[in-house]
């Protein structure tokens, strides 16, 4: 039984958007969504321990981020010495600042890409191409991401940000991406 840790998006909770789902769809695994201290107001720290708190075996665990939980594992995977995670998803994550100055400490100093790629043995990112988080262009972020960590891509014609602002329940290409990275 492997074990999935979903760090969630900004100013969200475990029981919406998609998380669910992923649970549901996953049987057989410990699958994890821990609240983030204060999710309207988040901080880096905070949000990096309570995800590596749910962590017992990285070569066991795929990480799973949506958006700003996304960028909060780039930090985890940054900081990790050690075996190597399982794999990682990125779901409607930045791979940069995009302009919320609220979220500005989560991107401080960009990101050791050298250091995050040998963090995890894979990567796959989820995008829709109608993303109006992920400026100036989502593909910016898809193209980094790849080129930076290997990652392969799903990108969708549309899905807007897979957020629970367009109360998305269900989504399928994820629970397909985290299928793919299970030890």
């Amino acid at each position: 039984m492997s074990r999935i840790v979903i760090s969630h998006e900004y100013a969200s909770s475990p029981d919406q958007a998609w998380y669910g789902h992923l649970v549901r769809r996953l049987p057989g695994h410990d699958v994890r969504v821990p609240q983030l201290p204060d999710p309207e107001a988040p901080q880096p720290e905070p949000w990096f321990k309570a995800v590596t708190a749910e962590v017992t075996d990285p070569a066991d665990t795929v990480l799973v981020g949506h958006s700003l939980g996304g960028v909060t594992l780039l930090r985890v995977l940054e900081q990790h010495d050690g075996e190597p995670y399982a794999g990682v998803v990125l779901v409607a994550s930045m791979a940069h600042e995009v302009g919320y100055d609220q979220l500005a400490a989560f991107f401080e100093g960009g990101f050791d890409w050298d250091r995050i790629r040998r963090a995890a043995k894979a990567f796959r990112v989820l995008v829709a191409i109608d993303d109006p988080v992920l400026t100036p262009d989502p593909l910016v972020h898809v193209r980094l991401f790849a080129e930076h960590l290997g990652a392969k891509a799903l990108v969708t014609p549309d899905g807007v940000h897979f957020s629970r602002l367009q109360d998305r329940r269900e989504l399928d290409e994820a629970v397909a991406l985290v299928t793919d990275l299970l030890p």
